[in-house]
C-alpha cells in the first residue's frame, strides 16, 4: 500500500503523463515531433504513449523522447468485451455499451521479439480494425454520393493522407472513426457553405445542429449522426475478449491497467460506482494498476478514486489522452482546476513504478507484476525509488533499458 503521508506532498513534482495518443493515432498533435516538442516545452520528464491497433511508431517516439531528455513509457489501449457484464447490462467504462471495457497496458516491451500468442493477438487486433474501417468508409462514401457529394474517398486514400500528415509510413496507419469523420468533413469543406448545408441535410435526414464552419464540431456530429450505432455508416466493432487483451499485455511484458471514466459521464457507470467497489473488482480481476484522465473529472472525484485505489494497493497514474484536436497542456489537470497534491504524488509514484517495471523486466528481473499478472515480491516503494532515479531531472540522461537502441541487434516485430 502506498504511504499516505507521501501522498500529501505532491507539490513541486516533475510533470509526467502516462497516456497520450501519438500520430498516426488520431491526436491533437500532427507528428511525433510536435508532441515531443510540446512535452519538452512544459518540462515533462516522462511521457507514456498509449496507442490503439498498431505500435510501429514507437521506435520513433522512443528516439525523439530520449533526445529531448524525456523518459519514454510504452503503453497500449484496447476495447474489450466481458460477455457476463454485457448480458447483465452493466456499463463499465463505455457508457453507451454494456459489457464493453477499455483496458490499457503499461510498461510493455514493444521492441522485444513477440511470443506466438502475442503475435496472433496483434494480427487479430489490426485486421479486425482495418476491416471495420474499410467497410465504414465504403458505406459513408456511398451515403454521401446518394446525398449529392461524390467524395471519391476510400480507406486507402484516407490512410495515405493520415500517413503524410503524421510523416510516417502508411503501413503504420490503422484508421479510427475520428480519422474517417475528419476526412469526410474536409471533403465537405471544399463545398460552398449553402451547398454543404444542403448535402448534410440530405445525409442526416434533417439539418445540421452545429456550426458547419467549425471543423471539430462538424467532425463530432458526423461521428454521432453517421457512424455510431443505428446510422448509415455504422459497422460493429469486433472487440477483443477481456481475457485476450489481459493476456496480450502480459505477453508484452506489461502491467494490465484499468482506465477510469468516473464522473466523466453522469451518472457514473455502475461498474465504477462507488470508487471502493471498483477497486475491489479490479483486484479480483488481477488488475493492480489504474489510470485517470482528470481533465474529464472534478478534483473531488479524482481524489476519491485515488484514495480508493491506493487504499486497495493499486497504483494510479494520470494522463490526458490528447485524442481530439484540442491542444490542452501535457501536464495533467482536472476539469475544475489543478490536481491536488495528493493526486499528483500518487500519479508520480505510479509513473515511477511503470518506468522501473520497464527497466527491470528488460533486464530480466521482476517488475511490478509477473507473467501471470500477479504482484511480485518487489515492494512498491523499491520500484518508486528506482523509477524516480530514472525519471528525476538529475538522472534524465540515463536511458531506459528496453529502448530500440538496445534491441537493434534483434529483429523488430511488425504489427
Amino acid at each position: 500500500m502506498t504511504d499516505s503521508a507521501v501522498l500529501e506532498t505532491g507539490g513541486g513534482l516533475p510533470v509526467v503523463n502516462t497516456h497520450v495518443h501519438f500520430p498516426p493515432n488520431f491526436s491533437a498533435f500532427t507528428t511525433v515531433a510536435d508532441a515531443i516538442g510540446a512535452a519538452a516545452s512544459e518540462g515533462a520528464r516522462a511521457v507514456g504513449i498509449s496507442n490503439f491497433f498498431d505500435q510501429q511508431v514507437y521506435a520513433v517516439f522512443a528516439e525523439q523522447a530520449q533526445a529531448a531528455g524525456i523518459v519514454p513509457l510504452y503503453g497500449l489501449e484496447f476495447i474489450t468485451l466481458d460477455p457476463d457484464l454485457a448480458a447483465a447490462g452493466i456499463r463499465v467504462n463505455d457508457p453507451a455499451n454494456p459489457g464493453r471495457m477499455y483496458l490499457c497496458g503499461k510498461g510493455i516491451a514493444p521492441f522485444a521479439r513477440r511470443t506466438e500468442t502475442a503475435a496472433r493477438i496483434a494480427r487479430e487486433i489490426r485486421a479486425g480494425n482495418d476491416e471495420r474501417a474499410t467497410a465504414m468508409v465504403a458505406r459513408l462514401a456511398a451515403h454521401f454520393a446518394a446525398s449529392g457529394l461524390d467524395t471519391g474517398l476510400d480507406a486507402a486514400r484516407i490512410a495515405e493522407a493520415v500517413a503524410a500528415s503524421a510523416q510516417v509510413r502508411v503501413e503504420w496507419v490503422s484508421l479510427q472513426e475520428r480519422h474517417i469523420a475528419q476526412a469526410f468533413q474536409q471533403a465537405l469543406a471544399a463545398l460552398p457553405r449553402e451547398e454543404r448545408l444542403a448535402v448534410l441535410a440530405r445525409a442526416y435526414g434533417g439539418p445540421s445542429a452545429v456550426d458547419v464552419d467549425d471543423a471539430v464540431a462538424l467532425q463530432g456530429e458526423l461521428r454521432s449522426r453517421l457512424i455510431k450505432a443505428g446510422t448509415p455508416g455504422f459497422v460493429a466493432e469486433v472487440p477483443l475478449s477481456f481475457a485476450d487483451a489481459y493476456r496480450y499485455v502480459l505477453e508484452m511484458g506489461g502491467i494490465p491497467t484499468y482506465p477510469t471514466l468516473a464522473d466523466g459521464v453522469s451518472p457514473i457507470c455502475p461498474f465504477e460506482d462507488p470508487a471502493g467497489h471498483l477497486a475491489a473488482q479490479l483486484v479480483e480481476r488481477g488488475i493492480h494498476a489504474a489510470e485517470l484522465i482528470p481533465i474529464r473529472n472534478t478534483t473531488a472525484c479524482v481524489d476519491a478514486y485515488v484514495r480508493a485505489f491506493t487504499d486497495a494497493g493499486i497504483i494510479v497514474m494520470g494522463g490526458t489522452e490528447h485524442n481530439t484536436l484540442d491542444r490542452i497542456p501535457i501536464e495533467v489537470a482536472c476539469l475544475d482546476g489543478p490536481v491536488s497534491d495528493m493526486a499528483r504524488a500518487a500519479f508520480w509514484e505510479a509513473t515511477c513504478v511503470v518506468a522501473a517495471h520497464q527497466h527491470e523486466v528488460a533486464e530480466g528481473r521482476p517488475g511490478y507484476v509477473d507473467a501471470t499478472g500477479a504482484r511480485t515480491h518487489v515492494p512498491t516503494a523499491e520500484l518508486v525509488e528506482l523509477g524516480s532515479a530514472l525519471v528525476d531531472p538529475a538522472a534524465s540522461s540515463r536511458r531506459v533499458p528496453g529502448s530500440p537502441q538496445q534491441a537493434e541487434d534483434e529483429p523488430r516485430s511488425e504489427n
